[in-house]
C-alpha cells in the first residue's frame, strides 16, 4: 500500500456494559456518572491494529456481530475506544446507518444543506451543488417533503448524493449497497469506482462477495471481535467463506440422529489437469442399491452443475467389501478460479427422496476478473 495514512488504529478494543438483567441499565448510568466502571462489561472488539492510507479500498467482512460496526463507528469517531488509540486524517464521509443525521420533520433539500455544512461546503458552493445532488438523488418532489415520509432506499440515495458531492478523502459505508433498487445500486459503485480511479479512500462492509471483489482491494475478515485475516480481497474472502462453509457442515452434522436408511460412507475428491475425480461409496440398511444425484455448487450457493445415476442410468455397482460404489469424472476446465463444493447425496432406489448429504470444498486455482462461474470462449472485434 502507497499513500500517507488517513485512519491508525494501536491496540483499539470496545467493550460495552451488560444490560440484560433488570436494574444493569440503571446501574450502568449511575457508575457512568460516578466517573466509575460499570461492573460487568462485554468485549465487543480486542487488539485491533490498523491503517488505512489514501487510495486504499478495504473491505471489513464477518459474521453478524463480529463487531463491523462498532469498527467503523470507532474511525468515524461516533463511538470511543475503551481501550487503545485511534489516529485520523482527512474529511471522512459515513453512510453507516441509513437517514442517520436527518431530521425527520426538515425536507431532504434542508438536510442536505445541514449535512453539507458539516462536510465544509456552504453559501455559494452549496448552491452549486445543490442540482448535482438532486439529480443524483433522484428522488423528485421528495426532495422538497419532510424526510419522515422517506423509504429507506429514499434515505440512502439522499446520504450517498451528499457524499457523492462532497467527495472526502475517505468514505465509509456499511451495507449501503445492499438498501435501494438495482439501477441505483449500479449508479453508486460506478461513482464509487471512478472515486476510486480518483485516488479516493474506500472502506466498506458488507456481505456481498461480489462487491467485496469488485470495489476493494484489500480485505480484513473479524471474528468474533479480533482480526481473523487481512490481505488481498479475493483470498481473504474464500478464507471466510471456507470458515462458512466449514461451521455450517458441522452444525449439519452435529444435528443429525441416528443413521439414514441409504448413506454415504465416503467422499474422495483429486483435481488435476482441469479435471475432478470423485469415489463416492454408498451403503443401506438393508442392501438394496441407492441411487446417488451428486452436484457442484459456488462457494455462495449458486447450483452450477448436477446429475446423478438415476438420471445417466448407469451405477452406483455392487462393491466386493459391501455396500456401492461410483467413480465420476468431471471437467472442470471451463469454471473460472474460485472456491466450489461438491456435494452427494444417496436417494432411494426409486430416484425419489433424498436420504442423506454429504460435501467437501475444493478450489480452483488462479486469477479471474471475470464474472460467473463459467468461462465461455468469445472474442472482441471493431464494429
Amino acid at each position: 500500500m502507497s499513500g500517507e495514512w488517513l485512519v491508525r488504529l494501536s491496540g483499539v478494543g470496545k467493550r460495552y456494559p451488560v444490560v440484560g438483567a433488570r436494574g444493569d441499565r440503571l446501574s450502568a448510568l449511575g457508575r457512568l456518572l460516578l466517573g466509575r466502571p460499570p461492573r460487568r462489561e462485554v468485549p465487543v472488539l480486542s487488539g485491533i491494529d490498523l491503517e488505512v492510507r489514501r487510495g486504499e479500498s478495504l473491505a471489513i467482512i464477518g459474521e453478524n456481530g463480529a463487531g463491523k460496526s462498532t469498527l467503523l463507528k470507532l474511525v468515524t469517531g461516533t463511538l470511543t475506544p475503551s481501550e487503545g488509540r485511534i489516529e485520523r486524517r482527512g474529511r471522512i464521509g459515513a453512510l453507516l446507518e441509513l437517514g442517520a443525521g436527518f431530521h425527520p420533520e426538515y425536507s431532504g433539500r434542508d438536510n442536505v444543506r445541514m449535512a453539507a455544512a458539516l462536510h465544509g461546503l456552504s453559501g455559494l458552493a452549496l448552491q452549486a451543488k445543490l442540482p448535482e445532488i438532486e439529480d443524483f438523488a433522484a428522488i423528485g418532489r421528495y426532495f422538497d417533503e419532510p424526510v419522515k415520509h422517506y423509504s429507506s432506499g429514499m434515505a440512502m440515495r439522499l446520504g450517498f448524493a451528499v457524499v457523492a458531492a462532497t467527495r472526502p478523502d475517505l468514505l465509509i459505508t456499511d451495507e449501503v449497497l445492499a438498501v435501494g433498487d438495482e439501477r441505483f445500486q449500479k449508479k453508486c459503485i460506478r461513482w464509487i469506482d471512478g472515486y476510486l480511479a480518483g485516488g479516493g479512500t474506500l472502506l466498506l462492509v458488507s456481505h456481498s462477495p461480489y462487491h467485496v471483489r469488485k470495489l476493494c482491494r484489500h480485505a480484513l475478515w473479524l471474528r468474533e471481535g479480533r482480526i481473523e485475516a487481512q490481505g488481498e480481497a479475493h483470498a481473504v474472502s474464500r478464507r471466510y467463506e471456507a470458515w462458512l462453509e466449514a461451521r455450517d457442515a458441522a452444525a449439519g452434522e452435529a444435528a443429525a440422529e441416528g443413521l439414514p436408511e441409504y448413506r454415504i460412507e465416503s467422499l474422495d475428491l483429486s483435481l488435476a489437469g482441469g479435471r475432478l475425480s470423485v469415489r463416492l461409496v454408498a451403503r443401506s440398511r438393508e442392501g438394496e442399491r441407492p441411487h446417488l444425484l451428486v452436484g457442484l455448487v459456488r462457494a455462495d450457493g449458486t447450483p452450477v452443475y448436477g446429475v446423478s445415476t438415476e438420471i445417466d442410468g448407469q451405477g452406483p455397482w455392487p462393491l466386493p467389501e459391501g455396500g456401492f460404489g461410483a467413480r465420476l469424472e468431471l471437467d472442470v476446465s471451463a469454471l473460472l478460479p474460485g472456491r466450489y463444493r461438491f456435494r452427494a447425496h444417496t436417494m432411494d432406489p426409486e430416484a425419489l427422496r433424498v436420504f442423506h448429504t454429504v460435501e467437501q470444498a475444493f478450489d480452483l486455482p488462479g486469477e479471474s476478473r471475470e464474472f460467473g462461474f463459467v468461462r465461455l470462449p468469445h472474442r472482441w472485434e471493431a464494429p
